[in-house]
């Protein structure tokens, strides 16, 4: 039986994962889960599945939440460092990290230095930290095992594959809820919209990253270091079946691919039972129902974004840092409704023209320049909007 700890348990691949834990309950056991302010759900988690720690986001919510529970015997901490303990629990053998945003890098970096099978969800710690995640890595022995889709995807297509003989890899987009509005409606576009994705059932920052595809931009840095690929090897098909999820087309010219359900369970559960695979926890796909299967190329009119995501790419250094940090702000400011959906590439244009590249070499570095970004990023917004 593995022990697992979850960042982020009360979210969507929280959730999902508790479900699929659920399932083969015989193989797992809950050690330890870290939530942000939703104190009812976690409550409910932690009845269902009696983990030994968790972790709430607010102290005042840690308080309340020890004595609701105080007749089950588990400890409760709370903020960054509480997160951060959940991450590096001494008895855990899995830590699914699915903390939104750069907040999920300390508690990611502590599973990673304490040798764990890291479930990896938060692209944003590998987007601003994959040389130093991956050196960690190296030194702990700890293994980082994609859980988005389409990085789950490539990696099952290169389980058995040389690095010597990748030639292309292509990651694929839904589009989003706008891939076919007219570009003149993009700007009287809401929240509600913009949170209406066709295909997936994810997180509110997570969904508009999407219908902007900077969701897309980010797993291409995020691709770069899981897979150590230059970026001229990189591809982003448009796909709106989400049927498939990864091509990777080898030197000799053939093209793998996966393919699944558009159901996260599917790579939540590999990357648990990794390297075996246990039985579907939904129904095969019939590839006779689906048909259809389109793919287009990106439009860098309509998603211009995507545009900024391949030049950080190529730059390297603080610059992922400072997009990542940008869209982090831009976004946080149009889900409260102080900006359209098409001023968040301008706020992120406007800043990342003023940043000025440098070295990134310690999680200080990162944090510093995170720092900087937003503050940058905020003082735009109030100037213009």
């Amino acid at each position: 039986m593995k022990n697992v700890a979850i960042l982020g348990s009360t979210g969507t691949i929280g959730r999902n994962t508790l479900e699929v834990i659920g399932r083969h309950g015989r193989s797992f056991r809950v050690v330890a889960l870290a939530a942000g302010s939703n104190s009812r759900l976690l409550e409910q988690q932690v009845r269902a599945f009696r983990p030994e720690i968790v972790s709430l986001e607010r102290k005042e919510d840690a308080e309340a939440f020890r004595e609701k529970t105080r007749k089950i015997a588990l400890r409760v901490t709370y903020g960054p460092e509480g997160a951060e303990e959940i991450g590096g629990y001494g008895k855990n053998d899995i830590v699914v990290s699915a903390i939104t945003g750069i907040n999920g890098l300390r508690p990611t970096l502590a599973a990673v230095r304490g040798g764990k099978k890291v479930a990896l969800a938060n692209k944003e710690s590998m987007v601003v930290a994959g040389s130093i995640l991956q050196k960690e890595a190296r030194t702990s022995g700890a293994q980082i095992l994609p859980v988005d889709s389409e990085h789950s995807g490539v990696f099952q297509c290169l389980v058995k594959e040389s690095a010597r003989h990748i030639k292309t890899v292509t990651l694929t987009a839904s589009g989003g809820p706008f891939f076919r509005t007219p570009m003149r409606l993009l700007g009287t576009k809401t929240v509600e919209e913009a949170l209406a994705h066709p295909r997936w059932k994810m997180g509110k920052k997570v969904t508009v990253d999407s219908a902007t595809l900077m969701n897309k931009g980010l797993e291409l840095i995020e691709a770069r270091w899981l897979f150590d690929l230059d970026p001229s090897q990189l591809r982003v098909l448009i796909h709106p079946q989400s049927i498939v999820h990864a091509l990777v087309e080898m030197r000799d010219g053939s093209v793998i691919a996966q393919l699944s359900s558009t159901d996260m369970r599917i790579p939540i559960q590999y990357a648990l039972t990794y390297p075996e695979r246990r039985d579907a926890v939904l129904p095969s796909l019939d590839l006779g129902r689906v048909r259809t299967l389109e793919f287009f190329p990106v439009d860098e009119k309509r998603f211009p974004l995507i545009r900024l995501a391949w030049q950080a790419l190529a730059e390297g250094e603080s610059v992922p840092v400072a997009l990542n940090a940008a869209n982090e702000a831009a976004v946080a400011a149009f889900l409260a409704r102080k900006i359209r959906f098409i001023d968040i590439h301008e706020v992120v244009r406007r800043t990342m023209a003023g940043h000025l590249k440098k070295k990134v070499r310690s999680l200080e570095d990162v944090f510093e320049v995170d720092r900087v970004v937003r503050e940058k990023t905020i003082q735009t917004l109030q100037k213009r909007y």
